[in-house]
């Protein structure tokens, strides 16, 4: 009998799970103050009756409990060309809307130019994710681009490439 597995380590997973390739998406909002909005990997389709996304920010994020609060957002799913945006959004600190063309959607949550894609929600609920949180947005209304293509995420990069010493 083999001894149970020990505990996985961040970097491991993180590696491992790298391998599936993901989307990107910035959420965002009409906050009291103006426009809110971070960038999010972990986002996904959950039922269809009702309609239901989910999307899991950060516990350490700072704007998501400022989004919670408006209780309305978009989920602007990123065209390939985004790549600025989804770093300019991944940081804290800074003006994120500095020079990103957007418009209100439904909701009042930007609607960022050029995406592949938006969901505008209602906050669901939330459930612990351990370092994260899982949101499920009840969606209200939603569009696509069919000419704009999603911006990719794999191993640690923007896009999908075979490293030259994967191919065996």
């Amino acid at each position: 009998m083999s001894a149970p597995p020990g505990p996985v380590s961040p970097a491991v997973m993180r590696d491992v799970l790298g391998h599936f390739v993901s989307g990107i998406v910035v959420i965002t909002a009409a906050g009291p103050d103006g426009p809110l909005g971070f960038t999010c990997q972990s986002f996904s389709s959950l039922s269809l009756e009702p309609p239901l996304v989910s999307f899991a920010p950060s516990r350490t994020s700072t704007t998501w409990p400022r989004i919670r609060e408006v209780g309305a957002f978009c989920i602007n799913v990123l065209a390939a060309d985004h790549q600025e945006i989804s770093a300019g959004f991944a940081r804290s600190g800074t003006d994120k809307f500095a020079g990103v063309a957007w418009r209100p959607g439904p909701s009042g949550a930007p609607l960022l130019e050029g995406v592949s894609a938006w969901v505008d929600c209602t906050l669901w609920g939330e459930h612990d994710g351990g370092d994260h949180t899982i949101a499920i947005g009840h969606v209200q209304d939603l569009g696509a681009d069919a000419a704009r293509l999603p911006l990719l995420f794999y191993r640690g990069r923007y896009g999908v490439t075979a490293d030259p010493g994967d191919l065996g």
